[in-house]
């Protein structure tokens, strides 16, 4: 088997996140974007050793399971790849792939399930559109990226996944700056306008936030933008429309500056009791109701509290550790970017929490600055996991009891395999769906130092 070779076969099985598999003799060909049970056609496009990749090239035969996308741009859009399947049998797809990474852990017989998420469309609290174009020279476009590409853009205003208002805004957002002729930022000659649009949600208060995200090589009015998203006919109350102003040529928003077109810049939403500010570029969990199940979980992994400190590292705006304040002697909240901290320090406030602590800072070195001696350890990573310089620090608390919430299980399966090194034992773990339809899934484990 060479490359540019087209080859015709079914997909036996999915691995994390989603590499399609097909076994050809002693070769194991990988095909993103496939489900198990479809017959593919998919050209080689890379080969090492008995390692092949191949470009999925068309679906010949459905998977048996397969039913039809609810979304009219299911199949361009790259992000609802398990729209297709039936939900449970996407849970199903998500426990196999979550398990076979941990099966070589010995940790099996310890899983203790996975919760589905309460809603499985309207899900998401926030969305972050692009705005480009579909193709070469094409008419301006508002929506997410096409699967497989850097550039192009699919509309998105009749999306699945959220509510009705963001797809109104959407479409409202495309049809003014189509009509005043904008032009979007193109990424590689770093001209143009109109960079992002960021909607958010309060599931429990019902605002929205809408933060438009430009350049700053136009001036025009927007004014007449405000104008056009007051007069929709929305369920949601419009907290705050947000203009901000980014000349960075990364694709990561950095702030140069930020006006307050109409409304306020904080919204409101509740979770567990607790209410929080969310600031337009805080780190907030995008399925709200499926936060809370996922944070029950934690809270039970966590157990006995009562004069306890403990410490909740990558701790973003500080939920979980606001979460445990009220049954614990103290909680400390470590996480990296600023104003997550500060919006952290806002909401324990709000709260009336008074035992709550927030450091702003990279694990790695904060650590070696913390002062408590901690009897319980939360850890709630980014995407990459647990830092290997941070990992040594953090067994070095020698704590009896460490919950790790992951949202990419190859990362964990790592990590995990590291506390065991050190004397950790994994005495039980479970899943959450916070992202129906989609490859990704939560995975809370219990871990407990061996005496």
């Amino acid at each position: 088997m060479n490359k540019k070779d087209v080859l015709e076969a079914y997909i036996s099985r999915v691995e994390f996140p989603n590499k399609g598999i097909i076994e050809i003799g002693e070769y194991k060909v990988t095909v993103k974007n496939a489900l198990p049970g479809q017959k593919v056609r998919a050209v080689v496009n890379k080969k090492r050793k008995n390692r092949i990749e191949a470009r999925l090239l068309e679906v010949l035969e459905k998977a048996p399971t397969e039913i039809l996308g609810a979304c009219e741009v299911f199949g361009l859009c790259g992000g609802c790849l398990y729209q297709s399947l039936p939900y449970e049998e996407q849970l199903k797809l998500k426990v196999e792939q979550v398990q076979n990474l941990l099966k070589p852990l010995g940790i099996l017989d310890r899983y203790e399930g996975i919760l589905s998420s309460p809603q499985i469309y309207e899900y998401r609290n926030k969305m972050e559109y692009s705005f480009g174009n579909a193709y070469i020279d094409g008419p301006l476009a508002l929506g997410l990226h096409k699967r497989g590409s850097m550039y192009d853009i699919v509309n998105a205003t009749e999306c699945q996944i959220i509510h009705d208002d963001f797809n109104k805004v959407v479409q409202a957002t495309l049809d003014l700056f189509t009509e005043l002729d904008l032009p979007f930022y193109h990424k590689r000659t770093h001209e143009g306008y109109l960079r992002y649009l960021v909607v958010r949600r309060g599931v429990r208060s019902s605002q929205l936030q809408i933060n438009l995200v430009t350049s700053s090589q136009l001036e025009p009015d927007l004014q007449l933008y405000v104008d056009k998203l007051r007069a929709l006919n929305l369920e949601h109350e419009i907290k705050g429309i947000i203009h901000t102003i980014t000349d960075q040529l990364s694709d990561a928003v950095k702030v140069d500056d930020m006006r307050i077109l109409y409304g306020e810049e904080l919204m409101d939403e509740s979770l567990l009791g607790l209410n929080f500010k969310i600031s337009p570029f805080s780190f907030f969990q995008t399925n709200t109701l499926g936060a809370e199940k996922l944070y029950e979980v934690v809270r039970d992994y966590v157990g006995e509290t009562k004069d306890k400190v403990i410490f909740d590292l990558y701790s973003g705006t500080g939920t979980i550790t606001q979460m445990l304040a009220p049954v614990a002697k103290k909680t400390v909240g470590v996480e990296i970017v600023k104003e997550a901290v500060e919006a952290a320090k806002v909401n324990s406030k709000l709260n009336g929490l008074s035992n709550c602590e927030f450091i702003a800072g990279d694990v790695l070195t904060v650590i070696d600055e913390l002062t408590d001696k901690p009897d319980t350890i939360v850890l709630d990573p980014p995407r990459d996991g647990i830092h290997p310089k941070a990992m040594p620090k953090i067994i070095d608390f020698g704590v009896d009891n460490i919950v790790y919430v992951s949202c990419k299980p190859t990362s964990l399966a790592r990590d995990l395999a590291l506390f065991m090194d050190a004397g950790y034992e994994v005495v039980k773990w479970s899943m959450v769906d916070m992202f129906p339809h989609t490859i990704h899934v939560e995975t809370v484990s219990q871990l407990v130092l061996k005496k």
